[in-house]
């Protein structure tokens, strides 16, 4: 990792978990924290909305190139539902549009119907979002009272577990697949229940394979930043954290070499199929980059790190 130099952009690469606070969105954090650390490229990964918190990825120079697989990694929120009222944007932010009765159901009602949505179904994915129908994102044409056809996605809920009901306030957490609205989730359940509800809070506990307990809210980075940059920096995750959840295929020197040239090997293992990260004879600390792995044990470069 390069150090950072008071007043110059750097070359920084690797990941910090932010914990990303209300009022602001994803991009505002990513240009704070870019700011702070003085790097010279960043992206992050899965974007919340601004009123919603938790973990957001921001990946810098060289990270940058796991973008890509991390949105495709499944997320964990911690929900908070309030029954009995529907807005037309979903959450707390919207206009009152629909009353209903809260039904008196017990802790073991509640799991049931959540356990109703549990694996693979087809989510209408919600007006207020910023999905593109004929170039106009839907909540432009949402903000004029309109409403468009929009087509089922697939998604897939892999667990979702009651925390707390009582009253007109409902709260699970829910594990789920890339593109699962949680805003239509909570709006889906209240119908399954017999009522209306909007999410009033949704904090993302974590991204893919990554572990919460590296995540850092914006007071922490700043007050790192203030140290120094390049203390903050110090802080950041090596590219392949997000990664962990792809077998590891180690390459010996002319494998690596080939690879890294962007051509493909045949490796000995052929237990690993599919998305694999690839590591040099230098081990753990020799990342490559990401390759595909075909049953026949042959290795295809898919994003090579050290390129630029």
């Amino acid at each position: 990792m390069n150090t950072v130099r008071s007043g110059r952009s750097a070359a920084i690469d690797g990941i910090l978990l932010l914990d990303k606070p209300a009022g602001i969105t994803s991009n505002g954090a990513l240009q704070r924290v870019k700011r702070l650390l003085r790097a010279k490229k960043a992206g992050h990964t899965g974007s919340l909305d601004p009123a919603a918190t938790g973990m957001l990825p921001l990946c810098f120079g060289e990270a940058t190139k796991v973008s890509a697989f991390l949105l495709d990694a499944d997320k964990t929120y911690r929900v908070s539902a309030r029954l009995g009222r529907a807005t037309d944007t979903g959450d707390a932010e919207g206009q009152e549009i629909a009353t209903g009765p809260v039904p008196a159901l017990d802790a073991a009602e509640w799991q049931s119907i959540l356990d109703g949505f549990l694996g693979e179904s087809r989510q209408v994915p919600p007006m207020y979002s910023a999905l593109k129908k004929d170039g106009k994102r839907l909540y432009e044409l949402a903000r004029k009272g309109e409403t468009v056809e929009r087509e089922a996605r697939p998604i897939t809920v892999h667990a979702i577990d009651l925390l707390e009901a009582a009253g007109t306030r409902l709260v699970f957490r829910v594990r789920c697949s890339k593109g699962t609205y949680v805003r239509t989730l909570v709006e889906d359940i209240a119908v399954r229940a017999g009522t209306v509800a909007y999410t009033r809070n949704l904090h993302r506990e974590c991204v893919g394979d990554f572990d919460p307990r590296g995540v850092l809210d914006m007071e922490a980075v700043t007050a790192l930043a203030a140290e120094g940059s390049d203390v903050l920096a110090g802080h950041l995750l090596p590219p392949d954290e997000g990664l962990q959840g792809f077998p590891a295929v180690a390459l010996d020197a002319d494998a690596a070499g080939r690879v890294r040239h962007g051509m493909a090997v045949r490796v000995a293992d052929t237990s690993a199929t599919g998305l694999v990260r690839l590591y040099g004879p230098g081990g753990p600390a020799d990342f490559i980059g990401i390759g595909e792995q075909s049953e026949a044990g042959e290795v295809r470069p898919k994003r090579i790190f050290g390129g630029g």
